[in-house]
């Protein structure tokens, strides 16, 4: 985490140390979540291992598969968290995972003492602004095998690990068309 947080070159040693020392460590088992769909989110966390799943129920009931978040990243339900409000998504851990917590409150006494943390902030919204505009662009101008061979690429180590389902979800297309690419890219 404290890698994580030096990468932004914002954050003096003293308040990355500060952010560690104010987090908790938290455990997800495969299966449980970090928050539900009603709850209000008033908690970041940094993955340190492990990957989680963000998704909602479409009018339909069924689980789509928005998010899905590998280890070194900060997360939460970001629209809840910056605006108090309950939350329409949920996220769950798709395999044992470890995590360290840091209360939404702290981070707010942070910013109200350092025009670095208010910087950093401000940083991590325009990081969620441009993964969604990323993850739009991908679904509308990319093909699905172009979108599969990228996570691939980035984190081959844990697609393997997710559930065909969640990452046909994920991906926008049928288990069935997923396991036809994953025959095309053996090959």
């Amino acid at each position: 985490m404290e890698k994580y947080l030096k990468s932004f070159n914002l954050l003096t040693d003293k308040e990355i140390e500060d952010f560690v020392q104010s987090s908790s460590q938290r455990v997800l088992n495969k299966g449980e979540y970090f928050i539900r769909e009603g709850e209000v989110c008033n908690e970041v966390a940094f993955v340190k291992s492990g990957t989680l799943r963000s998704y909602y129920i479409s009018e339909k009931g069924e689980e789509i598969t928005y998010c899905i978040i590998f280890p070194n990243n900060l997360m939460a339900a970001y629209s809840s968290f910056i605006s108090g409000k309950i939350t329409e998504e949920n996220m769950q851990a798709l395999t044992y995972t470890e995590l360290s917590v840091i209360p939404k409150k702290t981070i707010h006494e942070f910013a109200k003492h350092s025009p670095n943390w208010v910087e950093f902030l401000k940083v991590m919204a325009e990081q969620q602004y441009l993964e969604l505009e990323k993850r739009i662009f991908q679904m509308q101008k990319n093909h699905a095998l172009n979108r599969y061979a990228n996570m691939i690429k980035n984190q081959p180590e844990y697609v393997q690990k997710i559930p065909l389902q969640y990452l046909a979800s994920y991906l926008g297309i049928t288990q069935r068309h997923l396991s036809r690419i994953r025959r095309e890219i053996a090959f």
